[in-house]
């Protein structure tokens, strides 16, 4: 498999073209088949790649672990507070030495104001692309997953009616990297998409104006609702999970008065009853059971998060055999 796009930086996917994507997904869905097929995939052959964290992860740790193996490569994880960055080692020296070691560096930092900008300069410094495991702004990994599970279940169909909704969640205070991906990717291929969230919970101006300029030039909509029903009611996808108030409110407490006061909005039964008669339940994973929503939705027929949470699997292997390769 030829890495057509060795060396490709992968931190946001509005800087990658929608034929680009189509690749990536291509990749994806073939990646999927041979892994079911067990066919041997080791097109990365005793390649390196370099998994720092400063933040846990389930899905993507080991999925980009186990991606990596089964494309005949290895992964190192690395735990930043055990890393001379805890110390204070710069961005810039951080990048330059790990890429001398091998041949992708993978980072997830998502500290509000930091994590985007540290991926961005590990970027300017490194030999190897540097893939994003999300960070403050962005969550490329997980919006190209979706964008694959809605493809798997819709097809080509064009304006998919998908609801991206805010939900109650005390778990922790969570980035906005998740929703903000969504919103710019999916007008791109020309969705219907509504972000519904209560006061207080906006995303950024500059994601709102270039999601409705993604919707132009990709032949959807994008529209904004701070009535919860409305956005359920004849949605294909539905989308509830919860996003810290980071834009108005930087502070890391997790539980306030504004929080609170949107109980709620929470993914119940009765609001999937308010959706197309086959509406599908998205969630990212972790879901905030109970609070976000009822066991009986993400349980229940409706539900796809499992069949998303696999596709991040597939993606991976696609973004680092596309992008990593002979240096």
């Amino acid at each position: 498999m030829k890495p057509l796009f060795k060396g490709k930086h992968f931190i946001t996917l509005q800087e990658w073209s929608k034929e680009q994507i189509d690749t990536l997904l291509d990749v994806s869905k073939q990646l999927k088949e041979e892994f079911y097929s067990n066919k041997d995939t080791t097109y990365l052959k005793n390649k390196t790649a370099f998994l720092m964290f400063f933040e846990q992860s389930t899905r993507t740790r080991n999925s980009m672990e186990a991606g990596l193996a089964q494309l005949g490569g290895h992964a190192t994880f690395l735990d930043t507070s055990k890393m001379q960055i805890s110390h204070g080692e710069s961005a810039k020296d951080t990048a330059t030495i790990l890429s001398s070691y091998g041949h992708g560096i993978a980072c997830r930092n998502c500290f509000w104001g930091v994590g985007n900008k540290y991926l961005r300069e590990m970027a300017e410094h490194s030999t190897v692309p540097v893939m994003s495991l999300q960070d403050d702004l962005y969550h490329p990994m997980q919006g190209l997953a979706d964008l694959m599970t809605i493809q798997e279940v819709f097809g080509e169909k064009k304006h998919i009616k998908v609801s991206i909704i805010w939900a109650y969640a005390t778990s922790h205070k969570k980035p906005i990297s998740v929703p903000l991906t969504q919103i710019l990717l999916f007008p791109r291929y020309a969705m219907d998409v509504t972000l519904a969230y209560p006061e207080g919970y906006d995303l950024p101006d500059w994601a709102i104006e270039q999601a409705k300029q993604n919707a132009l030039d990709g032949g959807g909509t994008f529209r904004i609702t701070h009535d919860m029903k409305e956005a359920f009611q004849g949605a294909d996808v539905v989308i509830p999970k919860n996003w810290g108030s980071w834009v108005n409110n930087q502070s890391d407490a997790v539980v306030d008065d504004l929080l609170e006061s949107y109980r709620g909005w929470k993914c119940t039964e009765e609001m999937i009853a308010l959706g197309s008669p086959e509406v599908k339940y998205m969630h990212a994973l972790p879901a905030d059971r109970g609070n976000e929503v009822e066991d009986s939705v993400i349980d229940g027929p409706h539900s796809i998060v499992y069949q998303e949470a696999e596709n991040r699997l597939h993606t991976a292997k696609a973004v680092m055999a596309m992008t990593m390769g002979n240096k």
